[in-house]
C-alpha cells in the first residue's frame, strides 16, 4: 500500500506541476475565463495509466460530486435490494372499534414517504375496524441519533425554505414541502395549498405589481409559519408578484412536527376516524405490533433520483442511512446506535473504512453531509478518482454508472457539451457552489476508451459560467483524445 502512494505521489508531481502541462485547448480557456493553476485539481485515467494530472493530491472542495461517494459506498454497503421502512405500531388492544393506546409512527430513512402513503396505512388501520385513537400519535425517529438534526441548525444561506436545504430526517413526510399555486389578475392574488393540513390556512401580504411574470421569483422575500392563539398555523407569503401571472413553488416553512401532526388529524378525520390525543416524541414499546408499513423504493433509483437531478436531500438520507440501517433485502433492517455515538459518527465510519478496504488513502478527506452542500468537505481529485476506479470494478456497477447524468441528454448535464465528442457518451456527476465548479464521472475518448474523469475548480471566480467552461473544454478534449500515453502505470486500483 506504501509502495502504491509513493508511486502515485511520484507521478502526480511529474505530472500535475505546471500550468503548461494543460492541454492547449483547456489553458487557452483558462486564460481567458482568468482562472490560475491553483485554481484548478485534475485527475484523468485510463485504465491504470495517468492522462492527466494537476494537484491531484490536494484536498478540494467538491460540490455535489461528494455524492458519487455517498451513492458508491451506499450500493456497496447497504446493497441494491435495501429499502428505507416507516412502520405503524401499538401495543394497545383494539375493543370495540377503540385502540386502547398510543399509535406509534416510527421512521425508517423512508425518503418516498408521502402524505398518500400515510392515508393508505391510516386506511390499513380503519380496515382493521379502528375507529377510535383513544391515546396519542407518538412520533418514533430513534433510528438516528440525534433524531432531529434541523433542530438549532443555522440555515446553508438565505433560502431555508427551498427543497434543496431540506434537512434530512428519519420521519419524512411529503420532504416537509408545501405545494403553493399563485395566480393574479390586475388586481388580485388567489392562492391554493397542497397538501389539505388540519387547521392550517395560507395567506399573504404580496404586493402585485408591473414585472415578468417569468422572473416572479425576484419579488420573492421568505415566508413564515405563523402560530395563532387557537392553535391554527396560518402560512404567509411576503414580497411582491407580478399581475396576471400563474406559477406553482414549493416550500419547506412547517414545523415537521407540526406537518406530521396536521396531516395525520386531516388523513384520520377524512376516514371518519376519531382522535383527540397530542402529537409527542418517543420511541416504540419493544411489545409494540406491526399494524402497517411502507417501503421506499430500492436503492439503484433512490440512486439515480440522487445523483441524475443532484439531490441533496436524497443523499443525506443515504449517508445517514449508512450510519443506521443494514441491508435487508426484505426491508431495511434497524440497527440502534451505540450509547453516546451519533449517526454520523456511524456514517462517516462506514465510509473511510469502505475507503481503507479498497485502499484509497482518506488522509484530507473530510465529509459534512454527503451531499457537497457544504464549505467544509474536501476530497482529493486522487481520492474521486479511485473512487470511480473501483465503482467500474463493483458489482454494482451498471447501477451506479445509469444513476450519472448523461452530457447534453438527462439530468443536470442536459444542457452541456452539446454537439460535442462527449454528447451522449459522457457520464458525469455535476457540482457547483458559490466558488466551486466540478464534474467527475466517466469520459469514452474517440477510441470508445473509457477514461476516469475528476476536475475542481475552487476559486471565487468559478462561477458565471468560467469555470464551467474550463471544465468542459477539458471533457471535449478527454472525448477526442484515443492514444494511450506513454507514461508510467498509475498505481493499480483494487
Amino acid at each position: 500500500m506504501l509502495r502504491r502512494f509513493a508511486l502515485a505521489s511520484l507521478l502526480l508531481a511529474v505530472f500535475g506541476a505546471a500550468h503548461a502541462q494543460l492541454p492547449a485547448p483547456v489553458a487557452q480557456v483558462m486564460v481567458q475565463q482568468g482562472l490560475t493553476d491553483n485554481d484548478l485539481g485534475i485527475l484523468v485515467l485510463k485504465g491504470d495509466a495517468v492522462v492527466l494530472a494537476h494537484q491531484a493530491d490536494r484536498p478540494m472542495q467538491p460540490a455535489s460530486t461528494m455524492k458519487l461517494v455517498t451513492t458508491m459506498v451506499s450500493l456497496e454497503r447497504l446493497g441494491p435490494a435495501f429499502r428505507g421502512r416507516t412502520e405503524l405500531r401499538s401495543s394497545g388492544e383494539i375493543v370495540n372499534g377503540v385502540l386502547r393506546g398510543n399509535l406509534v409512527l416510527r421512521g425508517g430513512a423512508d425518503a418516498d414517504l408521502s402524505g398518500a402513503d400515510i392515508e393508505t396505512m391510516l386506511r390499513a388501520l380503519h380496515y382493521q375496524g379502528v375507529r377510535r385513537i383513544e391515546g396519542d400519535l407518538v412520533l418514533d425517529r430513534g433510528v438516528w441519533n440525534p433524531g432531529r438534526l434541523d433542530v438549532g441548525l443555522p440555515p446553508f444561506d438565505e433560502s431555508p425554505e427551498a427543497y434543496y436545504n431540506v434537512i434530512p430526517d428519519p420521519l419524512l413526510v411529503n420532504k416537509n414541502m408545501l405545494q403553493i399555486d399563485l395566480r393574479s389578475t390586475t388586481k388580485r392574488l388567489t392562492l391554493e395549498m397542497q397538501p389539505e393540513l388540519d387547521r392550517v390556512s395560507i395567506g399573504s401580504d404580496m404586493t402585485l405589481v408591473d414585472a415578468d411574470c417569468a422572473k416572479w421569483e425576484d419579488g420573492w422575500k421568505l415566508p413564515e409559519a405563523v402560530r395563532q392563539k387557537d392553535g391554527r398555523i396560518k402560512v404567509l407569503l411576503h414580497g411582491t408578484f407580478p399581475k396576471d401571472c400563474a406559477r406553482s413553488t414549493s416550500i419547506n416553512v412547517l414545523d415537521r412536527d407540526d406537518y406530521i401532526d396536521r396531516l395525520f388529524r386531516q388523513k384520520w378525520k377524512e376516514l371518519g376516524g376519531k382522535f383527540s390525543g397530542k402529537v409527542v416524541t418517543g420511541i416504540a414499546p419493544l411489545d409494540a405490533r406491526l399494524l402497517a408499513e411502507h417501503s421506499s423504493r430500492t436503492l439503484p433509483e433512490l440512486v439515480r433520483d440522487t445523483n441524475k437531478p443532484s439531490d441533496n436531500l436524497l443523499a443525506r438520507t443515504l449517508f445517514l442511512s449508512l450510519g443506521s440501517l443494514q441491508a435487508d433485502p426484505v426491508a431495511g433492517s434497524f440497527a440502534a446506535p451505540a450509547s453516546g455515538e451519533t449517526t454520523f459518527v456511524r456514517a462517516e465510519a462506514a465510509v473511510r473504512d469502505w475507503m481503507r478496504a479498497h485502499r484509497i488513502d482518506d488522509a484530507g478527506f473530510v465529509i459534512e453531509n454527503g451531499s457537497g452542500l457544504s464549505r467544509l468537505e474536501r476530497i482529493t481529485p486522487q481520492q474521486m478518482a479511485y473512487l470511480l476506479q473501483a465503482g467500474l470494478r463493483s458489482n454494482w456497477s451498471p447501477e451506479f454508472q445509469s444513476s450519472m447524468p448523461i452530457a447534453g441528454i438527462d439530468g443536470t448535464m442536459r444542457r452541456r457539451l452539446q454537439g460535442t465528442a462527449a454528447a451522449g457518451r459522457a457520464r458525469l456527476k455535476t457540482g457547483t457552489l458559490r466558488n466551486v465548479v466540478a464534474l467527475a464521472g466517466y469520459v469514452p475518448d474517440a477510441d470508445g476508451v473509457q477514461n476516469v474523469f475528476v476536475a475542481f475548480v475552487n476559486s471565487e471566480q468559478a462561477g458565471n459560467g468560467r469555470g464551467r467552461a474550463v471544465l468542459d473544454a477539458l471533457v471535449e478534449w478527454v472525448a477526442r483524445s484515443g492514444q494511450l500515453p506513454q507514461v508510467a502505470p498509475a498505481p493499480a486500483a483494487p
